[in-house]
């Protein structure tokens, strides 16, 4: 019994060790590929600066913003070659990962799942680049201190904001950093018009807050006000429609300025679901019917109302 407990032991791991060689040869392959494909966005510059969208690939990313930020870390000529990222769960699915080992950028990452973040410190990237996992869960409350205590202050490269739920309020909150780019994800089934954030909480959990998943974070309207405010402009969206990018007025260069209608995008992903957890598959502007009757936040005139 002994004798074959310890051969499937070593059978599993010739197995484990196999699968670990096959996925550094699969990452190598689209790192490679994502190296072509930024070089092809360098010759087609004059084209993106007016559309970001055109830039997208995907390496790392969940949709095709590995590109977008790709070209603009090329274009921008960004010195401090940092990054924070939170809300990235286990990190092999980010939009931060490709930039830190095919540009080698020092970078910051947090998620509330102290799991995820264990994941990433057993993962390779841990100790050949220079990057920080904290598992917390953000507040408006604790993120300037969160990113002051881990060596982050004054100008970096990038911040990437995705915590479904209140991703305005700790944006507005942010002081301790100064970014080139800034990532927001908004929730598009808000609409482009309106100026809406869910509520401030401390505690706010998407899936806690309406079991559709469908009521968190803001619309594109109320993110782009609140970047004007903190002097950023608008370029524009990816072409999924969940993430808005931003950049510092004084880094500009020739990229094309956007307002929200100009460069909102009406998602297509079907993620909402049933109150047992299940997919429903529902689409459009039929979303927002799901979440009729829940308390929103007005940014410009500072009610708290009823989503109608």
């Amino acid at each position: 019994m002994f004798i074959k407990r310890k051969r499937i032991e070593r059978e599993l791991g010739a197995i484990n060790q196999k699968l670990n060689i096959l996925k550094r040869e699969s990452d190598s392959h689209k790192i490679l590929s994502g190296n072509i494909l930024a070089k092809l966005n360098k010759a087609n510059q004059e084209q993106i600066i007016h559309n970001v969208q055109l830039a997208e690939f995907k390496v790392f990313s969940q949709w095709g913003d590995d590109g977008i930020i790709q070209f603009l870390v090329d274009y921008l000529d960004i010195e401090n070659k940092t990054f924070i990222e939170f809300g990235v769960q286990n990190y092999t699915e980010a939009n931060t990962r490709f930039l830190l080992i095919n540009n080698n950028w020092t970078g910051l990452i947090m998620d509330g799942s102290e799991e995820n973040m264990n994941y990433v410190k057993h993962d390779d990237i841990y100790w050949q680049y220079q990057l920080t996992a904290i598992p917390v869960f953000i507040t408006t409350e604790n993120i300037n201190n969160l990113i002051i205590e881990n060596g982050f202050e004054g100008e970096i490269g990038l911040l990437h904001i995705d915590i479904d739920g209140n991703d305005y309020w700790v944006w507005k909150e942010i002081t301790s950093i100064s970014p080139i780019i800034v990532i927001v994800e908004y929730n598009s089934i808000f609409g482009v018009d309106n100026t809406w954030t869910t509520p401030y909480r401390p505690d706010f959990q998407r899936t806690e807050a309406h079991h559709s998943n469908l009521y968190f974070g803001a619309s594109l309207a109320a993110l782009c006000d609140l970047a004007d405010e903190k002097g950023y402009h608008f370029i524009g969206s990816n072409s999924h429609g969940n993430n808005a990018y931003f950049i510092r007025k004084d880094r500009m260069k020739n990229l094309k300025l956007k307002d929200a209608e100009s460069g909102y995008v009406l998602s297509k992903f079907r993620e909402s679901r049933d109150a047992e957890g299940n997919l429903t598959y529902i689409s459009g502007s039929n979303r927002l019917n799901v979440i009729r009757g829940m308390d929103i936040y007005n940014t410009r005139t500072n009610q708290i109302g009823k989503i109608q």
